[in-house]
């Protein structure tokens, strides 16, 4: 049974929202979020990465960076940019990017169900960024980066939904990246125990992405002991099947002693391999390698397929324990300074120019992951490999912060 619960947000005067709401903290540097906040008092920026506005060089889990996001954080809300609801309600949160619509319900997810595993994770956290939100969250007294939770979609929350999305909007906007952000406030109490009712028959809850914002959410939960609303976390909840998932690809710094053409035949042992080739993998058990200027397509050979455990088919696996450790020396990606990430959002074409600058030797780009597959990993209690999923568009910080 996932436990619910509405709460009282605080949330962007509507006309300023476009100002106010920006992209996760976790997806840009600290550069490139001065960038992006320069001459605008409003963003959000300046209390989801307050080191913005100290000089360059300060370490960014400097104490005194949390305060400045406390002294930025109280200021928004003294100039009536953020404002608290009156009393608990839930929400809608609707985002189109391009031809793709999600609608996620916005809700105050149980500390004691993520304790418990009745909200499913699926990665490793890390200590360091674990602290790093704790402090984050002590520091404000609220939480302002939603979890993004997947529930098992279900008819009957598809047809609420549709029939609140159909009337007027509080917040509708589109930002500066094309993504249109529209929120309805759900108030009525029968519309708010319909709801409850309804998540509480579902049996788990999913972390898409948000790992180590509910880790540290439980851990201030703990802390407190439950004290003021610190029993539960900000969360928005997507039915399964509105999930776009992109791929995350790979790109290594060097051929490992390896020339061109004996990587080659080392990876002509596990792939049927097509040159020239498609940047973008078609399917599956596909994937990508610009390599020398040039695709190529990898078609992983059935033997390497076979296997029963889901974990073990998915492409980032099968690229790591075939290509990446035997072939690279990368035991553990995770730490690895050979290897590194880039989203999907970013194209291939990103990964032509790390290759063709030099920087990097070699690219693999691969086919997502799927949500079924991300579920029946997280049901069996599995931990999918690092960098496995890129869910896109990405929720933004400051449409719903939740008060503890």
């Amino acid at each position: 049974m996932a436990i619910v619960k509405p709460f009282a947000a605080l949330r962007p005067d509507p006309g300023l929202a476009s100002r106010i709401c920006e992209l996760p903290y976790d997806v840009m540097s600290s550069e490139e979020a001065r960038h992006l906040a320069a001459g605008n008092p409003l963003s959000f920026l300046h209390v989801s990465k307050p080191e913005i506005d100290l000089p360059p060089a300060t370490d960014v889990y400097a104490s005194e960076v949390y305060a400045k996001g406390r002294e930025n954080f109280q200021r928004l809300i003294a100039r009536g940019a953020l404002r608290q609801d009156p009393q608990p309600y839930f929400y809608l949160y609707r985002q189109v990017m391009g031809g793709h619509s999600q609608i996620g319900l916005v809700a105050a997810a149980s500390c004691e169900d993520y304790l418990k595993g009745t909200i499913r994770k699926h990665e490793l956290t890390r200590p360091d960024k674990e602290d790093d939100r704790v402090r984050h969250i002590e520091a404000l007294n609220a939480q302002t980066g939603p979890v993004f939770l997947v529930y098992a979609a279900n008819q009957a929350m598809d047809r609420f939904v549709a029939g609140k999305t159909a009337e007027p909007a509080n917040i509708d906007f589109t930002a500066s990246d094309g993504v249109r952000h529209t929120a309805w406030v759900i108030a009525d109490a029968a519309d708010i125990r319909f709801m409850e009712t309804e998540f509480s028959r579902m049996p788990r809850l999913y972390i898409a992405d948000g790992h180590h914002r509910s880790a540290a959410a439980a851990r201030v939960f703990q802390k407190r002991k439950g004290a003021g609303e610190s029993s539960s976390f900000l969360s928005v909840i997507f039915p399964h099947n509105q999930m776009q998932i992109l791929p995350y690809n790979r790109v290594l710094k060097d051929l490992s002693g390896m020339s061109t053409e004996q990587l080659l035949e080392k990876l002509a042992g596990v792939f049927d391999i097509t040159r020239p080739g498609a940047a973008t993998p078609s399917r599956k058990h596909e994937l990508g390698l610009y390599l020398g200027g040039q695709w190529q397509t990898l078609r992983v050979r059935p033997p390497f397929t076979a296997a029963t455990d889901t974990i073990d088919t998915l492409d980032v696996t099968l690229l790591q324990q075939h290509v990446l450790e035997p072939l690279f020396g990368i035991a553990d990606p995770r730490t690895s300074k050979r290897i590194n990430f880039v989203g999907g959002i970013r194209g291939t074409a990103e990964l032509e120019k790390l290759v063709n600058s030099g920087e990097y030797a070699c690219a693999f780009s691969l086919f997502p992951t799927s949500i079924e597959d991300l579920m029946t990993i997280a049901d069996a209690g599995g931990i999918m490999p690092p960098k496995s999923t890129w869910f896109e568009p990405k929720l933004r910080d400051a449409m719903f912060c939740h008060m503890i």
